[in-house]
């Protein structure tokens, strides 16, 4: 007899059939989602793919929810409302998106045109700069009032407009002149038009007095030199000559056109008259480098043009002649290295003698 506990067999495994519904179970009917999960597991074990089982029964729900009759239970529609909640919030978020996206191009389309507004109004108020302020206002064309023994009227005939800068501005453009044109006299009133008479042109000398106050040699101590090797007579020296030989009031400067205005210098004809005579006709220059100084540069285009016509009276004509003038050099001028106190750069600057180096430069040696 063996002495071996008898080992038992392993107990069947007893498969519950629990008809009990689990807690999962109980949260899926309280929320009304039974019949829907029901579908989704369904269709999942056929398809194998939520998003497809997803979008069919979405699909189903919509064609359930338009038909005629509907019959489905609260819960279904409870559903549906919460899935077009969803929708119609992604499609809000969706069109509130694009309508930023429409909003920040278009300030950005704004702000390009505001820029360029700003350009052009700053090149506008750039090029007035260069003009004069004027208080002008068109006026109306005159009409003329009819005569007393005539029933026609007349109709006086409208000024033609000048040529402005802008259609909002009645400033003429300098480019054009400075509006300065010579006033055209009646012809039928005896008096000179010194804008295009030549009266007295070269009809005689003036007196042996006048001539040798024009003639006379220039004193050295009156000869100026550029930096840049040129020697000249200043304009007041000019003048003083012309005073002295026809007396302060019988000479004068009178202009034959308009004065030109370019980008850069202003020009403008003149005529010299003495004693009620024309003596010459010279056209004057002069540089400006800012609107502001425009004013400026026409009183130094008017000393040009004085300068012009001396020379055919014989004023300072020794400064036209090479042989005076490289005599000149050799005997009151020299040249010096001068250093630039901004930029520090260094060139040869020619002077008097009896002079130094001025402002913007300063003495230097080279290579020091």
């Amino acid at each position: 007899m063996s002495n071996k506990p008898e080992s038992n067999p392993p107990a069947a495994s007893v498969v519950e059939d629990d008809d009990e519904p689990d807690d999962w179970d109980k949260r899926i009917f309280s929320t009304g989602c039974a019949e829907e999960n029901s579908k989704m597991t369904d269709c999942y074990f056929e398809k194998k793919d939520w998003r497809l089982c997803k979008a069919e029964i979405n699909r189903v729900d919509l064609e359930l929810i338009f038909s005629e009759k509907p019959r489905l239970p609260i819960t279904h529609f409870l559903h549906t409302s919460i899935n077009m909640a969803t929708i119609i919030s992604r499609a809000s978020r969706s069109i509130v998106a694009d309508a930023a996206s429409l909003v920040s191009s278009s300030s950005a389309v704004s702000r390009t045109a505001s820029l360029a507004r700003q350009s052009r109004h700053f090149s506008t108020n750039f090029q007035n700069a260069a003009l004069p302020a004027s208080s002008y206002t068109p006026r109306a064309p005159v009409v003329a009032r009819p005569p007393t023994n005539s029933a026609t009227p007349v109709v006086a005939k409208p000024r033609e407009a000048e040529p402005a800068i802008d259609d909002q501005s009645p400033i003429k453009d300098m480019s054009t002149g400075l509006a300065d044109e010579p006033l055209v006299l009646d012809e039928g009133v005896r008096q000179v038009d010194w804008t295009r008479s030549f009266h007295g042109l070269s009809s005689q000398p003036f007196s042996k007095e006048a001539a040798e106050i024009l003639l006379a040699p220039i004193p050295s101590d009156d000869v100026e030199v550029k930096p840049d090797g040129i020697i000249y007579l200043p304009e007041i020296k000019y003048r003083r000559i012309l005073n002295r030989a026809f007396g302060p009031g019988g000479w004068g400067l009178a202009p034959r056109g308009e004065t030109i205005v370019t980008q850069k210098s202003i020009t403008r004809e003149y005529a010299l008259v003495a004693h009620g005579r024309l003596v010459s006709v010279a056209r004057g220059e002069q540089d400006y480098f800012a609107p502001e100084g425009i004013p400026t540069a026409t009183e130094g285009c008017k000393s040009n043009a004085l300068m012009r016509c001396c020379k055919d009276l014989g004023v300072a004509s020794e400064l036209w002649d090479p042989r005076f003038i490289r005599k000149f050099m050799k005997q009151y001028a020299k040249q010096a290295w001068g250093e630039h106190v901004v930029t520090k750069k260094k060139k040869q600057l020619w002077m008097r003698k009896d002079d130094e180096v001025r402002y913007p430069y300063k003495e230097s040696k080279f290579g020091a």
